[in-house]
């Protein structure tokens, strides 16, 4: 699973996706809207990629949690947080990691996690691997063809033997 390029910026909702940089921070596109904004380097901004979470030995990596709810769902949206109880989540966060800190995993903390979770979901930007591999081997395939179109459109037309003089 790769989340490099997605951030999160404190101070706005939601996720964002790099899209280059300037001078003083970086120009990021909002996942919701898709809307282009600036962000500077006074802002605290994290990349997915780089945060953990809590856990009663070490600090597991958001990517790992995120495959294994992955899995767990079968690639689908997990739990609304919204519409849905803090037990439940906190039950749903056990189900995939059994032994993360509940005293350091805040509350906000958890409903951001289902939140982007479902939100990358819903772009395409996390699939099961079984779907990542598929996509893999379709790409391949295409573009073996393409390259063989382009070697037959290359080879220069053969000459008809004999009775020409």
């Amino acid at each position: 699973m790769d989340l490099k390029g997605i951030l999160s910026i404190s101070g706005n909702p939601g996720l964002y996706k790099l899209v280059g940089q300037m001078k003083g921070g970086l120009i990021v596109e909002s996942l919701t809207d898709g809307k282009r904004v600036p962000a500077y380097t006074t802002q605290r901004i994290l990349s997915l990629e780089d945060i953990s979470i809590y856990t009663d030995k070490d600090d597991v990596p958001l990517t790992q949690v995120y495959a294994e709810l992955l899995a767990k769902t079968g690639g689908k949206a997990s739990l609304d947080p919204k519409t849905t109880s803090i037990e439940k989540l906190q039950a749903e966060l056990a189900s995939v990691l059994p032994n993360y800190d509940r005293d350091r995993v805040y509350t906000s903390d958890l409903k951001k996690l289902f939140i982007w979770f479902n939100q990358l979901v819903e772009k395409g930007l996390i699939a099961p691997e079984e779907t990542k591999a598929e996509e893999k081997k379709a790409k391949k395939a295409d573009k073996a063809e393409k390259e063989e179109g382009e070697t037959a459109a290359k080879k220069p037309a053969k000459k008809a033997k004999g009775g020409e003089k």
